[in-house]
Formats: structure tokens, C-alpha cells, sequence
């Protein structure tokens, strides 16, 4: 069995895109219409930069979203017995699923990235990633200092979310719990954490406009690390992910359970692949940019 995963945020870089654009007509198509719905040309600023407009959280989004879902094109042989994607490649998942349309999938994303980057603006806030913490240590650390534990990504990665101040008193326990070293990661705020709680007040109401399908196959979700082909469930899990721990080991874990045993990977890089070999022993990986 075959599962399709789709990249998130931070795998963005200048030049993605542009072979895609290059080979097929359709995917040119859809950086056109996301750029109506935009209001900017997508496709320049994917292919040209500059690397600062792309890193903007409402301009990364949708730019990941379509270039994930416009790779998919490129593989018309593949046929996934299940998806999921990587906190925003949750919503590339529900348009490639059919779930969500590829105009509200779109609108979406960049309203969610500006939401997200005021809320950051709100609260002084960050992540860190302890390096060598267990699980149950890395939630421990994350207790302690009041902070979300925000990605579970493999075995020993683990990444916590919150104000500073708790983040701080958080990586000075995660130290004291074993852990080699704490690194700052380069965000503007803290991602999934109550931090993001206006984000998600925000979005709620714009995913209310959307209208959600049953998906033609089952999408694993973050916030339960469990498949869904529900579509209020889907809805629910994209207000409540903002918030929520991304459960990725979880979800790599269920496609395991469920007989998948090869995992298609499109986003500009090789992140959810590189996850999935220390998560599921054996699977067979592909990335297609």
C-alpha cells in the first residue's frame, strides 16, 4: 500500500516550481488561478524570490499548497491508499483528497498564515527542539514550563511551543532531564500552542465558508493521528490543529498499522521522507519536487 504525504511549512525555497511549470501545462495552471485568488503573481515570487517574500507565513503557505499539489500531476501513475500532510500540508492533503476545493484550500492557507503571523506578533513566543529527550521526557519538560509539546515528528524529535519566558523554564528542565542541548528553531512565534488560540478564532469562521466533501480516500489528521474520511471531523481537526500538537509519529505509525509500506512525498525538499526512515523500519520513500 502506497500513502501521499504533503510537505509544510519551512520547506520552502526560491526556484519551486519552476520545472513543474516548465514540463506541464496544468501545473502552470494552477500558480495562475492561485494568483487570482492571491492578488500576487505566485509563480514569480516561487521561482524568483526574493527569498524574504517567500518566507512570509501568508505568502509560504499557499506557495507550498500549490506546488505540492501541482507535483502531484506529475505522477498520475500513483494511486495512495491513504494521505496526510505535515501540519499545513494537511489542507494540500484535503484538496488532493478532494475533501476541499483548490480555490478554498488557497484562500485558506494564506488567511491562515496571516492569522498565525499576528498571533505571533501578539505574543513574544518561539520553539525549541531538545536533542536526545525520549517522549515522555519531552512532554515532562514541556509541563513543566507551561508550553505545548507542538510536533512529535520521529523517535527524538520532539519540538516545544510557547511564550518565552515558558520556554525558557521549559529548556532549562528538558537540560535537566538529559537532554544535549536545546535548539532555537527560526519562526516567528509559537506554532501549535496556546499562543496561536487567535489564530485559530479567526480561522474558524473561514473554514465554516468552506465547504468540505467526503475525501475519495482517508486522510490522517495531526491533531488525532488517526485516518478520517468524515468531513466535519476534517473541518474540525483543521480549526483545532493550529492549537494542537502535529502527531506525525503517530500518523506515520497508523499508515504502518494499516499495510502502507511505501510513502510518496511531494514538497520542495525531503523532510516528511527523511522522518519516515526513523519512524517506520523498512518503508520505501520517494520525494517528488
Amino acid at each position: 500500500m502506497l500513502a501521499f504525504l504533503f510537505a509544510g511549512q519551512g520547506d520552502q525555497v526560491v526556484g519551486m516550481g519552476r520545472a513543474l511549470c516548465d514540463a506541464m501545462p496544468g501545473a502552470r495552471k494552477l500558480f495562475d488561478r492561485a494568483s487570482e485568488i492571491l492578488g500576487f503573481d505566485l509563480a514569480k515570487v516561487c521561482f524568483e524570490g526574493p527569498v524574504e517574500q517567500l518566507q512570509r507565513t501568508d505568502v509560504c503557505q499557499p506557495a507550498l499548497l500549490v506546488h505540492a499539489y501541482a507535483a502531484t500531476l506529475s505522477r498520475p501513475d500513483l494511486k495512495p491508499a491513504c494521505v496526510a500532510g505535515l501540519s499545513l500540508g494537511e489542507y494540500t492533503a484535503n484538496v488532493y483528497a478532494g475533501s476541499l476545493s483548490f480555490e478554498d484550500g488557497v484562500r485558506l492557507v494564506k488567511l491562515r498564515g496571516q492569522f498565525m503571523q499576528e498571533a505571533c506578533e501578539r505574543t513574544p513566543s518561539g520553539m525549541v527542539a531538545p536533542i536526545g529527550l525520549d517522549r515522555a521526557k519531552a512532554e515532562e519538560a514541556a509541563a513543566f514550563g507551561g508550553v505545548n509539546v507542538a510536533n512529535y515528528n520521529a523517535p527524538g524529535q520532539y519540538v516545544l511551543s510557547g511564550a518565552n519566558d515558558a520556554l525558557k523554564k521549559a529548556a532549562e528542565k528538558a537540560t535537566a532531564l538529559g537532554a544535549r542541548k536545546c535548539i532555537p528553531l527560526k519562526v516567528a512565534g509559537a506554532y501549535h500552542s496556546d499562543c496561536m488560540k487567535p489564530a485559530q478564532e479567526k480561522l474558524q469562521p473561514e473554514l465554516a465558508k468552506a465547504a468540505f466533501t467526503a475525501p475519495r480516500v482517508p486522510i490522517v489528521c495531526n491533531v488525532t493521528g488517526k485516518a478520517t474520511t468524515d468531513p466535519e471531523e476534517l473541518r474540525r481537526n483543521l480549526a483545532s490543529q493550529v492549537v494542537s500538537s502535529v502527531r506525525w509519529e503517530d500518523s506515520i505509525r497508523l499508515m504502518q498499522s494499516m499495510g502502507v509500506t511505501a510513502y510518496t512525498e511531494f514538497g520542495p525538499k525531503q523532510t516528511l521522507a527523511g522522518l519516515v526512515g526513523k519512524i517506520h523500519e523498512g518503508a520505501k520513500t520517494e520525494s517528488v519536487a
